[in-house]
């Protein structure tokens, strides 16, 4: 069918991200790029009442506006007590006054962009008929690991001991990826793995997935999954809006000047702490982190969500701890020298964009993958190891203490080549992003081939 020609300059699409912060921020982040690529068009993007809260006063282009659905119940803000009660509510609670509200747009949607774990999207676009993109924003190598164990599932039960029997049979899958695979069935809610991958299981009924990541970084994953798949997949990066000098100036965020504060500390100098933003470690843990940071030596700046006031009696002078920062922005800064990161992918492409290694302290899910990726693959961060991800066995003070000096200590051999890597790693994103590379390629791509929008120049 012939598209009209007013419908190829323009066009309305509707944007909905799983209610959680690193899938609210990867969404409003794609629709930016989006509405920045194409001033002609029209996104509107839906959230939660809760959560337009969070974002209400975030900067955005004038061709994005915010529309609301219900809370779900329990809130975001108590998803760390029952994940997988949330991520049920959210499946069964969110599609009707979605559907509702698609259905009053004024103009129509044209297209809908939705993640991947909410699962209705698809079906909801297929009744309007309209194109249907799905996000997925953990990394393609964790896509196609849960892809294949979701064949597997089709026939055998999920189970701790699934993948016992298998070796390096799985095709796409390496003997290092699968290792990683029974960490996630060992360490993991069952419940909460089974409602992921019957989500991944209706990504092929999409018209396409845009994967959030860096071609370049994960190439062999990309064309595994564009030979499985028979739509398109789009590699397209979006946490590089990347705050040249002219940006770095004083901020009041929770009133704390923590630019003002990174100004004061010498370049390389301060070790950037978070451990994410709805699961953290316990109390015994959190007290071996603490002591460790004031005996080191090491000026750190640590993001945390429910512990501040706690913290801040605890930390030493060597340290600043807040409730929240604008991270692309810290990491950037001149004075951050290493990321100790619980490796959420999020914070992963966004550290890899600024050239900062990383520590890494995985805690659930694809962050134990992710953290093999910086360590074994782009050899761009160390570790600080655990035994087991839920083990009651501590990392010690002692062992803390160690490993942030000498990952800190920027003039040592390994610190020069952890660095040198880096900075390597975030020449590729750079030129990646820029105009006419593989991820700005394929967002001009996805524009065309299913926003069916033409170039606002033309």
């Amino acid at each position: 069918m012939e598209i009209p020609a007013s419908v190829k300059k323009s066009g309305h699409v509707v944007g909905i991200p799983y209610p959680s912060r690193g899938h609210v921020n990867s969404m409003l982040n794609l629709c930016k790029l989006l509405a920045s690529e194409n001033p002609l068009l029209k996104i509107t993007f839906v959230v939660t009442q809760e959560w337009l809260g969070f974002i209400r006063s975030d900067p955005k282009p004038t061709n994005i506006r915010f529309a609301t659905v219900p809370n779900v119940i329990p809130l975001q803000s108590q998803i760390a007590s029952d994940i997988p009660a949330f991520f049920q509510a959210v499946t069964t609670e969110m599609e009707p006054p979605f559907r509702r509200l698609l259905h009053r747009l004024n103009p129509p949607a044209t297209a809908l962009v939705a993640d991947v774990e909410l699962r209705f999207p698809v079906a909801v676009a297929r009744r309007q008929n309209i194109p249907v993109a799905l996000l997925w924003t953990m990394s393609g190598s964790f896509h196609l690991s849960l892809h294949r164990l979701q064949s597997l599932v089709r026939n055998h039960s999920l189970k701790v001991d699934l993948l016992d029997d298998y070796e390096e049979h799985i095709p796409g899958i390496s003997p290092a990826q699968l290792a990683d695979l029974r960490v996630v069935l060992r360490e993991n809610d069952l419940r909460f793995l089974q409602l992921e991958l019957e989500c991944i299981s209706i990504v092929p009924k999409a018209d396409c997935l845009i994967v959030n990541t860096v071609q370049e970084l994960e190439a062999e994953v990309i064309d595994y999954l564009r030979a499985m798949f028979h739509f398109p997949i789009y590699p397209i990066a979006f946490p590089y809006f990347k705050p040249d000098a002219s940006h770095l100036g004083a901020n009041s965020d929770h009133n704390v000047d923590y630019i003002k504060w990174l100004h004061s500390q010498p370049a390389m100098s301060v070790l950037y702490i978070s451990l994410g933003s709805f699961l953290s470690v316990s109390c015994a843990q959190m007290n071996e982190i603490v002591s460790a940071l004031n005996t080191s030596g090491v000026s750190y700046f640590w993001v945390v969500r429910g512990e501040v006031s706690w913290l801040k009696e605890k930390c030493g002078d060597r340290g600043l701890v807040v409730p929240w920062c604008d991270q692309l922005k810290v990491l950037s800064h001149p004075s951050i020298g290493g990321f100790w990161s619980h490796c959420g992918w999020n914070s992963t492409l966004e550290a890899v964009f600024a050239g900062v290694p990383m520590l890494t302290f995985p805690l659930f899910f694809d962050q134990v993958p992710n953290s093999r990726q910086i360590l074994e693959v782009w050899k761009n961060g160390w570790e600080l190891k655990r035994s087991e991800l839920r083990s009651e066995e501590l990392v010690t003070q002692e062992e803390i203490v160690k490993v942030i000096r000498e990952f800190m200590d920027v003039g040592s051999t390994k610190g020069k080549e952890v660095r040198d890597r880096a900075l390597q790693l975030n020449g590729i994103c750079d030129r990646a992003v820029a105009e006419g590379g593989s991820s700005n390629m394929n967002l001009k791509a996805f524009i065309k081939e299913v926003l069916c929008v033409q170039d606002h120049l033309v």
